[in-house]
């Protein structure tokens, strides 16, 4: 059945505040990035974008929020690599199929992930942290800011690579891990670093690492770990957003131009890259093909390393 909405209705969209469920903690990565397009948004689009954060449920519990939504513009969700490539590998039942029940509206973001440890330990590089890993198999503790992140994954490719045994300790989201790194309860973190670079430029954290393709300019002097002692080794995090589906096409279409726009706002670009988070863009068919490439890779990660919900 098509959906046809008149001119006028298309006008008045949103007529209301629109509600943007983020299925991840207050204070992470996540909710930073996406209440700073939010502010663009609402600027643009004469209407308050008001946030909701719905954390965990290895971030279903905010996902199937989005998709039991009326379908009519006024709920949107943040959506990312675990909500729409991890999870379909990594969690045996979902309460919702992502590449059915979700409407994509389009990427607007990707970061690196840091590698940082707790200053007590005794390593200074990632070749340390691997030696010091091989001598004390399981006694390294690696939080994340939850199940199927980029964090936990990411750790996962780690130890795969590295040959290491090294205890997964995911939490609530990116604060509550950091928080107990930073008082020493666990030894290490792969983070976004959105939220965890600002811990490492106050020295209560020792960063080792980016997990990107290349160094970040927040921290020019830092290694990528590929190029410090783990050849190949990739993972970046990354974001868009999503509708519930049966939302008209022409309320998509003119979201996407939105955050099109929206990315382009100097203040927006200078937020992002003060916090090393990459503003992308694009069509919805680029970013439903990102995803399709993104659910294979991750899904050979999920496979290869066991990984499971901890």
């Amino acid at each position: 059945m098509t959906l046809l909405v008149s001119p006028v209705v298309m006008a008045a969209y949103p007529d209301r505040p629109v509600r943007l469920i983020i299925s991840s903690a207050a204070g992470g990565s996540p909710d930073v990035v996406t209440r700073v397009l939010a502010i663009e948004l609402a600027k643009q689009m004469g209407q308050q974008f008001v946030i909701d954060n719905r954390p965990g449920g290895a971030q279903t519990i905010g996902t199937e929020m989005v998709v039991r939504a009326a379908p009519d513009g006024h709920t949107l969700g943040y959506a990312n690599v675990v909500t729409l490539a991890i999870n379909k590998t990594l969690l045996p039942k979902q309460p919702y199929d992502p590449d059915k029940d979700l409407a994509l509206i389009g990427q607007f973001l990707s970061t690196h992930n840091l590698l940082a440890v707790h200053p007590s330990l005794p390593v200074k590089s990632v070749r340390e942290l691997i030696d010091f890993a091989r001598k004390n198999p399981g006694k390294l503790l690696n939080a994340s800011a939850g199940n199927g992140t980029t964090g936990h994954l990411g750790g996962e490719l780690f130890k795969i690579m590295t040959g290491t045994q090294i205890v997964h300790v995911p939490y609530k989201g990116s604060p509550q891990g950091l928080q107990d790194l930073m008082a020493g309860q666990v030894h290490l973190m792969f983070d976004n670093l959105t939220s965890s670079s600002p811990h490492v430029k106050s020295a209560k954290l020792r960063g080792l690492g980016v997990s990107g393709p290349r160094r970040s300019p927040v921290f020019p002097d830092l290694p990528t770990i590929a190029e410090a002692g783990v050849p190949g080794y990739v993972t970046t995090a990354w974001g868009g957003l999503v509708a519930p589906v049966g939302t008209p096409r022409e309320v998509i279409a003119k979201l996407n131009s939105e955050v099109n726009r929206a990315l382009q706002s100097p203040q927006l670009k200078e937020r992002y890259a003060a916090i090393d988070a990459e503003a992308v863009g694009g069509s919805i068919a680029e970013f439903a093909e990102f995803v399709k490439k993104e659910s294979v890779k991750w899904g050979d990660v999920v496979r290869k390393s066991g990984a499971k919900l901890d």
